[in-house]
């Protein structure tokens, strides 16, 4: 079930966001917001890509709660709760953001009902899908988490091209090991392994998924 067609902000409330709002832009590689800051303001994002995610203690980065897409709002949970930031949120690409300050997205919530219901449902929907990738992690090997990103991302923001789905953005091998809780070297082994099984196809770092259902049974 795809999160950005129930909760789907409308037009008028997209605007309305950018009323109580500033604009705001980040170059690919950007830091938006880091651990520990406080979380005194929630974000729309209007363009662009970002990544929500933590440093291991060997420095690593994992990438938890995905990626966020054009349309989405972001830094809603710690900000409604009131605490610091625990996580950290990074430009995949150039992006251009509203971002909105705690007390005036309150003032905004309690005018508007209907806001106030489905960035409660965006949260509620969120937390499934984080508890369903602690789940894909433990029961699955990598090869099947890959997969199943893959897929995620085809559904969700895929370009249909001739002979197949172009994932969009390019994410580098580091930053898919980093959503799965996997090597950069497995990643690139796996993803070997899927083009010589005519499942993808790799150039330029895009990822094309040619064959739907074969990629699936990398899932099984």
């Amino acid at each position: 079930m795809d999160i950005k067609n129930i909760v789907k902000l409308e037009d008028c409330e997209r605007e309305m966001l950018r009323q109580v709002g500033l604009t705001r832009y980040y170059k690919r590689g950007e830091n938006i917001f880091c651990h520990g800051d406080p979380a005194d303001r929630v974000y729309l994002i209007e363009s662009g890509w970002v990544k929500i995610f933590r440093i291991n203690g060997n420095g690593r980065y994992v990438t938890v709660g995905s990626i966020r897409q054009p349309g989405e709002m972001m830094g809603l949970a710690e900000a409604l709760h009131g605490v610091e930031r625990t996580c950290n949120a990074g430009a995949v690409t150039d992006v251009q953001l509203v971002t909105i300050y705690r007390e005036k997205f309150f003032e905004l919530l309690e005018c508007e009902t209907l806001l106030a219901l489905k960035v409660a449902k965006l949260l509620a929907f969120r937390m499934r899908d984080a508890e369903m990738a602690v789940h894909e992690i433990v029961t699955r090997q990598v090869a099947g988490r890959l997969a199943t990103l893959l897929l995620k991302f085809a559904e969700s923001c895929g370009q249909q091209v001739a002979g197949g789905i172009t994932i969009e953005p390019r994410f580098t091998h580091e930053e898919l090991a980093a959503m799965i809780g996997a090597s950069r070297q497995t990643v690139t082994a796996i993803l070997t392994a899927m083009r010589d099984e005519q499942c993808v196809e790799i150039e330029g770092g895009s990822i094309k998924i040619t064959n739907w259902h074969a990629l699936q049974r990398f899932i099984s």
